[in-house]
């Protein structure tokens, strides 16, 4: 018995050293692949600033958000980074609630984006990665560093990767300019945003306040049901770069029965490749 117990600990306390320490495959990978993306996306912008040229025949509300959010005058990025610390996660209506830190990169010279998130379960880490490289989306989750829970992919995975792209398009406005991306005017405070990438397309509806910031952002490209799915954007405050961004994002599935928010988070930092 007591040959038992001991082993019992040695495990338990061989599982509670790898928990803390800081590596993970699954963080080596998300560095590794960023790393190598940072390298092969660059933009040949050589110092290039944003102009209202850029944005002439693009509609009014976004040529009146580059404006207002200060981006006329600031370099163009190759790249975006976002964090997030202490997010409010739920995994479904009834699942787990979770708090996790949460970091993206999304990717200019061709629609790419990387996100990890970073949280823990009755103290097992749970870690995320969200892709989509290529035209090829998927969501990998894994749970204690080393068992893989869930590894989503197919075409409705690459169309919702393609359509969170888009909705945050607007923080990295290289993305704009693109020829993969095109903007229809609503009216003065709707604009409809559509994104075309190997074979795939999705598109959505942009909404703005009477100080043009975007507030919000609609699809129904994200589920093959065309269940609507809403970026909500909020607290927008000027950053040290002189550039006005969001500091709340909620990211929420619109049931026909209620809103369901899932990811509901402040973001702690924004920045920039610039070549």
């Amino acid at each position: 018995m007591f040959i038992v117990i001991g082993a019992v600990l040695t495990v338990v306390g061989i599982a509670m050293i790898w928990f803390n320490i800081p590596y993970s495959p699954l963080k080596s990978q998300f560095k590794k692949d960023t790393q190598r993306l940072v390298k092969e996306n660059r933009l040949d912008l050589d110092g290039e600033v944003f102009t209202e040229k850029d944005f002439e025949k693009m509609p009014t509300a976004i040529r009146r958000y580059v404006e207002k959010c200060g981006y006329i005058g600031k370099p163009k990025m190759s790249y975006l980074k976002m964090e997030y610390r202490n997010v409010d996660f739920k995994t479904g209506k009834n699942g787990a609630k979770l708090k996790m830190d949460y970091t993206q990169y999304n990717f200019i010279k061709e629609p790419c984006r990387m996100a990890l998130n970073d949280a823990s379960m009755f103290g097992v880490p749970f870690q995320g990665y969200d892709y989509y490289e290529g035209g090829k989306g998927g969501m990998k989750g894994v749970i204690a560093k080393l068992i893989t829970i869930f590894n989503e992919t197919g075409e409705e995975m690459d169309r919702a990767c393609l359509a969170t792209f888009l909705a945050e398009s607007l923080f990295a406005p290289t993305i704009l300019t693109q020829d993969y991306v095109s903007f229809e005017q609503i009216n003065d405070y709707e604009v409809k945003g559509t994104i075309s990438y190997k074979g795939q397309t999705a598109s959505g509806v942009f909404t703005f306040n009477e100080d043009y910031e975007m507030i919000s952002f609609t699809t129904t490209d994200r589920k093959d049901d065309k269940t609507p799915w809403t970026a909500l954007c909020s607290g927008y405050e000027v950053s040290n770069s002189g550039i006005k961004l969001p500091t709340k994002f909620q990211a929420v599935w619109n049931f026909k029965d209620d809103d369901f928010v899932y990811f509901d988070g402040c973001i702690s930092s924004v920045s920039y490749g610039f070549d």
